[in-house]
């Protein structure tokens, strides 16, 4: 497999990015959405963060394989130095490093902007994610148990946390 190209998302993008974000929210508990977001909901999430925070994909073959970006972690302004990051890849390009690929370069991009903590918020289990995110140096900073309901069932939300400064 050659290696996928890592680069800002555009609007052109959210197609591919919804692609990858619908049977995630309809197939999984890892996103605690009942239903998909369309295209709109979409484009308004993205356009209100890229003008502070990035936005990325990994592009393999023309094709939107993977995507990452950083937000606002709480809404105080002494948080503002801490982002939340998430990733996501297509299911079919997964298990080939890209999402590791993503977090580097989003781990980068935030760090330049000055972030100084960033956090990620995993629905339990997700091995792959655990994993993910211990091997780029987070640390398991704790778990609220049964905070989310989905498919009939209480989920755990672990969370994880790299100083970056």
């Amino acid at each position: 497999m050659t290696s996928p190209i890592i680069r800002d998302a555009t609007v052109e993008d959210i197609p591919g990015m919804l692609e990858i974000y619908r049977p995630i929210v309809i197939d999984t508990p890892i996103s605690f959405e009942f239903e998909p977001p369309t295209v709109e909901e979409f484009t308004e999430r993205f356009s209100r963060t890229t003008d502070t925070d990035p936005w990325l994909v990994a592009v393999h073959d023309g094709s939107v394989a993977g995507y990452a970006y950083a937000t606002e972690w709480r809404a105080r302004p002494a948080y503002e130095a801490t982002r939340e990051t998430t990733v996501y890849v297509h299911r079919d390009h997964q298990r080939r490093g890209i999402a590791r690929l993503l977090m580097t370069e989003l781990l980068t991009r935030v760090s330049a902007a000055g972030a100084h903590v960033v956090v990620a918020c995993v629905t339990l289990p997700n091995d792959a994610s655990v994993s993910l995110h211990e091997g780029l140096g987070f640390e398991h900073v704790g778990t609220y148990s049964e905070v989310g309901r989905k498919f009939d069932r209480w989920h755990d939300v672990g969370f994880w946390a790299l100083r970056l400064s």
